[in-house]
């Protein structure tokens, strides 16, 4: 991936990671800040095994995300 980054879905489980950039469209990019999901923002990974769903730690909240959409979110690990 560019410059160290790499897809959510790729994080290996219990890592924490740095959200740097959704590479989406304005629809999702729109959605995933309404779930909170902001970049340079801390999450945890808590469980991300393919093709199911990405289940991240942001804060004390568990959020559920689908494979394709975790797919766009990319991440620095720490």
């Amino acid at each position: 991936m560019r410059g160290g980054l790499l897809p959510l879905t790729m994080v290996v489980p219990g890592r924490e990671v740095t959200l740097i950039s959704i590479a989406s469209g304005r629809g999702l990019r729109a959605r995933l800040t309404d779930m909170g999901l902001f970049e340079g923002m801390k999450l945890k990974v808590i469980h991300s095994h393919r093709p199911g769903p990405c289940i991240i730690l942001v804060g004390g909240t568990r959020l559920i995300l689908g494979h394709g959409m975790a797919q766009k979110i990319l991440v620095k690990e720490e």
